[in-house]
This record gives C-alpha cells, sequence and structure tokens, in this order.
C-alpha cells in the first residue's frame, strides 16, 4: 500500500516526519516555530528587553536550529510590538567564509589544526561586526540584496527602512568607517556602495578634498604668474617645480597615512577580503580630524574591537535598537572543523571570556555541540575564571522528555491534517501497543530528529508490507517493537562510532 493512502486515511495530507532540518523543514517554519518549543525554552529565550547570554549543549538533532530560528522569530514578533525597544539579531552560523578567508591571509599551505590554533577572539568579533554591519547597511541602502550568509535571515524579519536623520555627523562618520571596514556585501562594487551609504547619510566630504585644493591651487598660481610675466624661461629653471612640490606636500602626507592606515587594516582584519587600494581611497574622503584618535582594526589586538563594538551599538541605539543579540550555532559544520570535537573547541575557546559574553547590551545565544561540554568539565580553574560559565546561564544538555517529543509528534501531525480532521500520533497504531508503551519508546530516540527518522520508517515498514487490495489502517504493536529494536541498534552503532548511522 501506498504510504501517501495510508496518512490520508487518517487525515493527514501530507507525511509530517519527511524532513530532518529545522533549516529547510516548512512544517516547523510555517506551523511550529511559534507554538513548539523545547521544555528549557523559557530559561534559553529570557527577556528581550534585557537580552542575556545562554550557553546550550545539544546532541545532534535534539533542535539547537530549531531553536536558533524560534528565537529569532520571537525576536522578530517583539520588534513589531515594541519599536521604541526593539534587538538587533545576529546569525553567527556560518564561519566557512571566515575561516576561508583567514586560511588565505596566512602564510604558507597549513593544516586545519595549525589554522584553527591562531583563531583569536579579535577574530569573532570581526566576523560578528562584519554580519552586523552588513546587515545595518543594507536596510540604509536598501539594495533589494543582501550578502550571502546567515544574516540575512535575521534581515527578513524586521525590513522596515531605518530613520539615519537620527544620526549625528559623528555617528554618520562612525557608519561610515565601520562600513569602510566590516561591509561584506557582494551586491554592488565596493566604492558604489559606500558613496551610496555616505549619501543616505548626508555626509559631505568637501573638507577632505582641502589638501588636493592647496596643491592645484599652488600649481595654478605658480603657472599663472609665469604666463602673467611672460618667463617662460623660468620653466627651464628648478625652482617653479620646487613651489609646486611644496604646494602637493600636504596631499601627499595625508595620502601615504591613509596608504598605511589601509594597509594596516587589510592585514589585520583576517576574516575579510580587505583590498588597501580600495580602501585607501574610501579612507581619503574622511579628513584628519575625523580620524584622529578613531578606533581603527589596523592591529591584532581586542582593545579596539571593543571600542568598535561600542560605536556599533551606540549607532543601533540612535536608531532604536537598544539591544543585541548574537545567535551562534553550526559550530561543527564549517569545513576546517569538519565535525571534530577538538577542533571545535579550538575555533569556540577564544569566545568564551566573560568580558566579551557579559559586554552590556549585548546578549549571546551560542548553541553547542553536546561534546564541547566534555571538554568544559575537564577544564582548569584558569578557564572557568576567565570564562565564568556560572554566569552565563547555561543548559547543560537540551534533554526531551518521551511526553515532551510525544507532544512535538503531535504538533506535526495536526499541522499537516486535512481541514476538519484532528488526528494524533496514537491513532496511526494498533490499541494494543497502549500510550504507555508508545511514549516509552519514544524516550529512548531522544532528540526530534530521531523520532522523525523512526516514525518515517515505521510508517514505511508498515505500508510495505500490505498490498493496496489487502490495506491495514493501523502499525502493529509487533511492527512498532520490531521497526525500533532495528533502529535503536542502528542509533547505538551510530554512537559508538560505528557504521554510517
Amino acid at each position: 500500500m501506498k504510504l501517501q493512502q495510508f496518512l490520508e486515511h487518517h487525515g493527514i495530507v501530507k507525511n509530517p516526519f519527511a524532513e530532518e532540518d529545522a533549516q529547510t523543514d516548512p512544517v516547523f517554519k510555517e506551523h511550529c516555530i511559534v507554538s513548539t518549543h523545547h521544555p528549557s525554552w523559557d530559561k534559553i529565550y529570557g527577556d528581550p528587553l534585557e537580552p542575556a547570554t545562554s550557553v546550550v549543549f545539544g546532541e545532534k538533532g535534539s533542535g539547537k536550529t530549531a531553536l536558533r530560528l524560534q528565537i529569532a522569530q520571537h525576536l522578530g514578533e517583539h520588534n513589531r510590538r515594541r519599536p521604541d525597544r526593539r534587538v538587533f539579531v545576529v546569525h553567527y552560523d556560518d564561519f566557512n567564509p571566515f575561516l576561508d578567508r583567514f586560511r588565505d591571509s596566512l602564510w604558507g599551505n597549513r593544516r586545519a589544526e595549525q589554522v584553527l590554533e591562531q583563531w583569536m577572539l579579535w577574530d569573532h568579533m570581526d566576523a560578528i561586526l562584519s554580519l552586523g554591519v552588513t546587515q545595518l547597511v543594507d536596510r540604509i541602502v536598501q539594495t533589494g540584496q543582501s550578502v550571502p550568509g546567515s544574516a540575512d535571515d535575521a534581515a527578513k524579519l524586521d525590513t522596515s527602512k531605518l530613520d539615519v536623520g537620527k544620526l549625528s555627523r559623528h555617528e554618520a562618520r562612525d557608519l561610515l568607517l565601520l562600513a569602510a571596514c566590516y561591509d561584506r556585501s557582494t551586491a554592488e562594487p565596493y566604492r558604489v556602495r559606500w558613496h551610496r551609504l555616505r549619501r543616505a547619510l548626508g555626509f559631505r566630504t568637501w573638507k577632505s578634498w582641502r589638501e588636493g585644493a592647496i596643491g592645484v591651487a599652488v600649481t595654478a598660481a605658480i603657472l599663472g604668474f609665469i604666463v602673467w610675466q611672460q618667463q617662460t624661461d623660468w620653466l627651464t629653471t628648478v625652482w617653479p617645480y620646487l613651489f609646486i612640490a611644496a604646494g602637493w606636500i600636504p596631499w601627499f602626507l595625508t595620502f601615504w597615512k591613509r596608504f598605511w592606515l589601509a594597509r594596516g587594516i587589510a592585514g589585520n582584519l583576517r576574516v575579510l577580503e580587505r583590498n588597501a587600494g580600495l580602501l585607501r581611497k574610501v579612507l581619503a574622503h574622511l579628513t584628519n580630524d575625523e580620524l584622529l584618535n578613531q578606533p581603527i582594526p589596523n592591529k591584532q589586538r581586542t582593545d579596539d574591537r571593543f571600542e568598535l563594538l561600542n560605536k556599533f551599538q551606540g549607532l543601533l541605539q540612535s536608531l532604536g535598537y537598544p539591544s543585541v543579540l548574537v545567535l551562534v550555532d553550526r559550530l561543527d559544520e564549517p569545513h576546517l572543523v569538519n565535525g571534530s570535537p577538538d577542533k571545535m573547541k579550538t575555533l569556540l575557546w577564544p569566545m568564551l571570556d566573560n568580558k566579551f559574553l557579559k559586554h552590556p547590551g549585548i546578549g549571546f545565544k551560542l548553541l553547542l555541540p553536546i561534546e564541547m561540554s566534555y571538554f568544559v568539565e575537564r577544564e582548569s580553574r584558569d578557564f572557568y575564571q576567565r570564562s565564568r560559565l556560572d554566569k552565563q546561564n547555561v543548559v547543560p544538555t537540551l534533554e526531551w522528555t518521551g511526553e515532551a517529543l510525544y507532544d512535538v509528534a503531535n504538533a506535526r501531525i495536526k499541522a499537516c491534517a486535512a481541514p476538519g480532521k484532528s488526528p494524533s500520533l496514537k491513532d496511526l497504531f494498533d490499541e494494543s501497543l497502549g500510550d504507555r508503551r508508545l511514549i516509552d519508546g519514544i524516550r529512548a530516540l531522544r532528540v526530534p530528529r530521531h523520532l522523525f527518522k523512526f516514525l518515517y520508517r515505521a510508517i514505511s515498514a508498515h505500508c510495505n508490507a500490505h498490498t493496496d487490495e489487502n490495506p491495514v489502517w493501523k502499525i502493529s504493536a509487533a511492527e512498532y517493537e520490531s521497526t525500533l529494536a532495528l533502529y535503536r541498534r542502528e542509533q547505538d552503532a551510530f554512537d559508538r562510532g560505528v557504521g554510517a548511522g
């Protein structure tokens, strides 16, 4: 018998258990994202008016990505309800672009372990600032396109145009400087996008022409004087050229200052591709006074990044976002990490810094693989003093009870039900199985992903065991037990690292 035939008999229009990844699961995104939560949801989500850091450990398939999407969805709703207290959301879940650029910035053909060992806290901060600044610039210039990457998920939830008229000239300067360093959009050429932002901010740059204007004026005056005096033979002497060169000295000094500044930024922003020549041309539109004593990411240290982070927060606050939330997920997926717990630890550990995680006005939701909790348990006292995980709202494991998994399965079935129908999970199984045994078996599966795989397999196996001419509309207790036993053996083998899983 056909699987769809079995589901339609029970009033279900499409298979609720076909998808396993929340990122691409339409049932979850369209029906369950608002109403179906993990039992620890309140502790993890917290209060959007006061975003706090949470560190969550969970095994594969336990719902970490679903949590990230749910947090973003709920914050989008909060922003619509409270436009005066909005939260700016940054999705830090695609590490590959940053790691690729970071690897290219290092000398030699280095192994993944050597690359990750040189990754520091300021590299995480540069990546987060890049995602946040790019998202903010997109909102201001509204090109209709966005940088490839996970920051787009947050942008889709909040697309209203920002009132940049609230920004002072100093704040506009700060945003232009941040955009010059961190904007990574590919929607437009770098300089075109920067000038679009400058015009949107109403930031005039005529003062930056002063040194060039002095050079032109001196050159014109010398040549005009020679023509007026009709002393063309003076051009054979060195003096006119010396005077002209002296007039261009301020411009040359500014040129070299911008060049070395741009070169320092391009060389020390290790997670971004920056062309020193283009960066110099952009920075040339800012005067020496406007750049004096400003934090610049031209050194490998965190001090400048914390100041830049403060500037970014100040801009957001002026635009109606007093809080920032950074969602960190999919740490095990970058190709340099490739699921290795040791490599995950090397990449993550610089971020576990109390000064960073407790930075005022910013909350971090770290959705981490369960393997990281084992490393945390074996760490030294110095690590705990630096990270202060006791202050970070830690959820040691993203556990699911059998009853909670049963409710998740029922929620998905109801989401896929035909109009006027109200099927439940127990309707698919024979009455002899009993609710208690059904829930006890589900409990052994531990996480939603295993639950969905098992139920899909159980329904498929039942349909394959019967013909269209003699359909059976209930999965028997024996079928349930045999399929569960087989699935659990495969699950245990995968947990031990044996077989494909």
